[in-house]
Formats: C-alpha cells, structure tokens, sequence
C-alpha cells in the first residue's frame, strides 16, 4: 500500500487462450509483458523512495527537513499527483491505446530517473523530492491504465486470478524495492551511486519489457479531455455513482487503504515501542505482511472457481476486524525489555502471534480487495473503465490522508499504538457492515459461497453458458428451499428470481430473498393483481438487461421427481417477443439435492416438509449444478425446456 498504482489492478476482450490457473497466464503474451512492466515499475517506485527516505533520516543533515519529518513528506508528494492527475491521467487511458499509454509512462520513468541520477550523485535532496513528485506523477498515469487493461485482454472467469497476480506481484515487488532501497544507500562510499544505477536499470528494464505488449484498442477514442481535474473528477464520481455496486465498491477499495495505512504507517513505532525490536524487526513486520497480502490475492481465485466471487469480500471483512482486533490483545500485555534484534525476538514466542494476527489480517485484506477490484473492472461501462478508476485513485489519496490524520489524533489523545489498533479493527466491522446493507450483493453472495463451500461440495457444469451480459432466462428444477442461493454461487452476475409467495414467509430465507429482490408470485386464482404484478417486475428486469430466474414447477418437489413446467415461462417470453425483446432461455439442473436438510423429503402427518433434521447426509454432501446450451427463444415452449432439463438431470 506504498503506492497507490501498485495496487491499483487492473474492453470487449477477444477469446482468451485456455489455461488450468492463474499462473499459466505468465507463460502468455497478452499478461506476462502487462506483469513484469508493472512489477519493474513498483520495486522501482519503493527502492526510489526507501532510499532517498534512508538517506534524509542517516546519512543528510537538513535543518528544513528533519529525519522524523522525511517520512511524511515524502509519502505526502509522492500521493499529490493522484489528488491534481488522477481524472486526467483517467481521460488519456480511456483515450488511447492503453499500451502506448504504458510504454510513453515507461519513458518518462526512465528520464525521470536519470534526473534522480544527478540528485542521488550531488545528495541534493531539492532534485530527489522532485523526483518523488515525478515518479508520483508516473503512477498516477499508470494507474488507470493498469485498471482497464486487463478486463480488455481477459475474459470474466480469468478476472480474479489475473487481479490476483497483480496484487501478489504487486506488494512482492513493493517489498523487494525496499530491502534493495535499504541495502544499496547504506554501502559504504558508494551507496548512492548503487542506487542511482539500481534506479535506472529497473526504469529501462521496464521500458524494454513493455515493448512486448500486444497492442489494444483506444476503448473512447472520440472522447474530448477535460483539462479541469476538479469538475472532471466531480464527473467521474457521478458516472461511478449511476451503478450503485461499483460506486460502493469504490468506497469499499478506498476504505480498504484508510484501514491498510494505519498499519503500515506504525510500523517502525510498533516494532520500537511495544515490540521492543530493532529496525530487522520493523521489516519483519513488512515482510509478513507483504507475504500474506500476496498469499491471500492468489487464494481467491481457488476460493472463487474462477469468477469475480465478490462473497469473499465479506470474508475477507470479518477476518480483517477478527486479527485486528486479537493483535491488541496479542500485544498489550508484552513486557519491557532491552531492544531485540530480530533472532532474539523470533524467540519469544508472545511474538509468534502478533506475527501470526499481521499475517492472517493482510491475508484476509488480499481475499476483501482483489474481488472489489475485479468487479469494477467487469460492471464499469467499458468506455469509461479507466475513469472510473482514476477517481477511485483520488479517493484512495483522500482516505489514506483521512487515516493519516485520525490515527495522529487518536495517538496525540493519548491511545497506544495497539489501542489505535483496536479502535481500526472495529471501526472496519462497522463499515463492512454499512457497505454490505447497502448492497446487499455482497452479503448475499457469500451467504451462497458459504452454502456452496462449507456445508455442500458444490460443483457447477457448463457456467460457462451463463451470459456474461444481456437478458437472460434461466430455467431450473426445483428440488429444495436453497435452490435459489445455489444457482446465486453459480453465476458471475446477479439473477433476480421469481419465487413463490409462501417462501418469503421462511425464517432468514424469506429475509435473503427479499434482499436479493426477489420478485413473490401468488396463483391467479389467490390474487389476481399480485400474479400480473409479478409478471410485469420479471418482464422489466428483462429490458434492463438483467438476468431472471424461475423455477417452471411451480413449487419444491414432494418427491424427488421433476414435475411438469407450467405456463409461467411462456408468458414471460411472449411479452418479451411482443416488446421486440430476444431473449436466450438457459437451462439448468440442479442434482443431488433431493434428500438434502432443504428438501422435503421427511414426512410428518402425512405431509413432506424440509429442514427438521439438520444432518440427516451428514456435512459437506455432493449437490451440483448443470447448465446447458442457451436455447432460442422461438424454441423455449415448456414441453421442450422439461425435456432438456431432464436430460441435464440424467446426463452422466
């Protein structure tokens, strides 16, 4: 989080070249140049400023910038850019080709750099916070370029596993540009000269490598650039603001600095006064915490079956607060004593678990960010991807100062260090949950990757034939009550369901599903009104382009069987025809599922209900989901979608 494009990862993409996980993307052409140029780019970003940081607090006496104040104003002109460029730097990537965007930002990093040649030679400290300025400049146009480039180069399912790659590399790179920065400006005589030509070296290894990256096209190419960054940024923020999840997925991102920043900037302190360890100490705590940043990135795509699972947000929020948290406990009750070094500190094993809470909680961090940041990229209107981003990029600046600030005043009111800790930990629960109620998207994506992953082992065939955009009806057997949360895990994107009205009356499933939006059906006959309504709000998620789903039976199975479709579907495609509306009708199966806690296989007074005896398949049982190919509209007429279902239900 030193840096804000570092981390910042990320327009109809052509068909991505098959590969088995995340990593086979370093061995292709449309990734591995992207990787490695902005791999270069952030070690250099940190060796640059560690250095030039070391420099001002060891080895330059400055009376108009003491060593405790290095630090800050540094940090402080290096996010400037990002507060006055952003929403420019947004236009110019939205603009133009994005890989001649890279390779001119490349460019400038390497003269850039030959200046910070002469700064580093002469130790002028005047030329190298220029520099800073510069290389700040530098990220700020990198930035959204690296946000759209990669939803315009990978399809939807490779999403998460590139972002998390990116963010890997990312801290990786970040954390290896420090310990060089560190190490270099320290050798005797000729330090400064080492990291001169270790800074130049990375800028044009950079450059070298982005030279190799395939070619994209400008995504608005007709777009007039507002050179006024206020009323520009002023823009983007509304543009953001017109999709709700990514507007709030913004705030979630930047909230996710304002919460990183705290730590990070205490670390030295940390490690100092209540550790009682040296400055080897101090860069423990980077390492794990880099490492477990890096760790927690890879893992969501494993953890997400290769779609932007954003239900791993509110996982990765829940463990953020919970190691927060414990790392107050973990470190308030630590004795004095002399100042450790690092072996002398690794003995302790008190201090195995801070280490173990600051790995875990930037684990958990890496699981909340890489999912927000992929689902931008595949809901923000493509011609705008990069513009979006670049207000995000202001807003990360404006709450990292926040936390700046409110962790100073917290520390000046007299708070220790693991109380600001603390006082972070729960402040994060308490945003989590205001963001999550907001859209509830979230909560209840991970209420279904939970069902999916913890209590089922969930295996989907065929999510492919989902469509990633457009109106869709997906058509689905109706085996049990969590039916609905099931097909939820299954798609990249939000179904809304036609369901029976008696459902919403389940204790915590009628809540979900009204929080999903879930539109309640009644029988004609009960309530004539209600069913046209029904109709009417199904038919309108169509010409929003959303995707509907209905389950034709009408109601659970009693017997395990499937049960005839009813007229409900063709209705809803015959106002879809008479609006002029094409819409594709998915078939779906779901399997294994009869027997399950939701089904209603058990009797009680002669009646089939669900849910009276919790393991009665034990834990973790087999269900699946089978999708098959979209069929035309002109083709879906009940008879033949029962059919098809019952054939997915019997494929082998």
């Amino acid at each position: 989080m030193n840096t804000l494009a570092s981390t910042t990862s990320s327009a109809a993409s052509p068909p991505p070249a098959a590969h088995s996980n995340q990593f086979a993307l370093l061995g292709q052409r449309r990734f591995a140049p992207f990787f490695w140029t902005q791999f270069a780019g952030a070690a250099n970003d940190n060796l640059f400023k560690f250095a030039f940081t070391v420099m001002v607090t060891y080895q330059l006496q400055l009376d108009w910038m003491p060593p405790a104040m290095a630090g800050l104003v540094i940090g402080a002109l290096f996010i400037l850019p990002f507060l006055l460029f952003s929403a420019t730097a947004g236009q110019i990537a939205d603009k133009y080709d994005k890989t001649r965007v890279i390779r001119f930002v490349k460019s400038l990093e390497i003269a850039i750099m030959l200046i910070a040649v002469w700064g580093f030679l002469r130790a002028d400290a005047v030329v190298l916070l220029a520099c800073v300025f510069l290389m700040g400049l530098h990220s700020t146009l990198f930035g959204p370029v690296k946000f759209a480039y990669l939803p315009q180069v990978l399809d939807s399912h490779e999403l998460t596993g590139g972002n998390g790659m990116v963010e890997m590399g990312t801290f990786v790179a970040i954390l290896l540009g420090q310990v060089a920065g560190g190490l270099l400006v320290a050798m005797p005589q000729i330090g400064h000269e080492a990291v001169a030509i270790a800074c130049v070296l990375l800028a044009l290894v950079g450059r070298a490598v982005s030279q190799a990256i395939p070619a994209t096209s400008a995504t608005d190419a007709g777009l007039k650039i507002n050179w006024n960054p206020i009323s520009e940024t002023w823009r983007n923020l509304k543009l953001a603001h017109g999709n709700v999840v990514v507007f709030r997925s913004l705030l979630g991102i930047s909230w996710m600095w304002f919460f990183g920043a705290v730590f990070l900037a205490q670390f030295p302190s940390f490690a100092k006064e209540v550790l009682h360890g040296d400055e080897q100490v101090a860069s423990l705590l980077l390492v794990v915490f880099s490492v477990g940043i890096g760790i927690g990135s890879l893992l969501c795509e494993t953890l997400s079956r290769r779609q932007v699972e954003i239900g791993l947000v509110p996982l990765g929020a829940i463990g953020m607060s919970v190691f927060a948290v414990d790392l107050y406990f973990g470190s308030r009750g630590l004795p004095d004593s002399p100042t450790m070094g690092l072996a002398a500190f690794l003995a302790q094993p008190a201090h195995w678990r801070v280490m173990a809470d600051l790995g875990l909680l930037s684990l958990f961090a890496g699981l909340y960010s890489v999912p927000m940041y992929a689902l931008i990229q595949l809901r923000s209107q493509p011609t705008h991807r990069a513009r979006i981003i670049a207000a995000n990029n202001i807003l990360n600046a404006l709450f990292m100062i926040g936390s700046s600030v409110i962790a100073g005043a917290l520390l000046a009111a007299g708070f220790s260090i693991p109380q600001v800790f603390l006082f972070t930990g729960i402040a994060n629960a308490v945003v989590a949950l205001y963001i999550f109620l907001l859209v509830p998207e979230y909560l209840l994506r991970f209420v279904a990757w939970v069902l999916s992953r913890l209590v089922y082992r969930f295996k989907v065939r065929g999510d492919e034939h989902i469509p990633d955009t457009g109106a869709a009806l997906l058509v689905c057997n109706h085996v049990s009550f969590v039916d609905a949360v099931l097909l939820m895990a299954a798609s990249p994107r939000p179904i809304r369901f036609l369901m029976d009205h008696r459902i919403f009356r389940v204790p915590v499933l009628g809540w979900l599903f009204k929080l999903a939006k879930a539109i309640p059906i009644a029988p004609q006959k009960d309530d004539a009104q209600a069913y046209e309504r029904a109709f009417e709000q199904a038919a309108q998620v169509l010409r929003d382009g959303d995707l509907l789903g209905i389950f034709p039976e009408g109601a659970i199975t009693r017997d395990g069987q499937l049960q005839p479709f009813k007229g409900g579907v063709k209705k809803i495609l015959d106002a879809a025809q008479a609006e002029g509306l094409a819409v594709p009708v998915v078939p779906m199966a779901l399997t294994n599922l009869w027997g399950s806690f939701f089904s209603r296989v058990e009797v009680q007074g002669g009646e089939n209900v669900a849910m009276v005896r919790p393991f009665r398949r034990g834990i973790w049982s087999r269900v699946g989901l089978r999708v098959g190919h979209a069929m035309p509209q002109a083709e879906a007429q009940p008879d033949a979608l029962h059919r098809r279902v019952g054939e997915l239900l019997n494929a082998g």
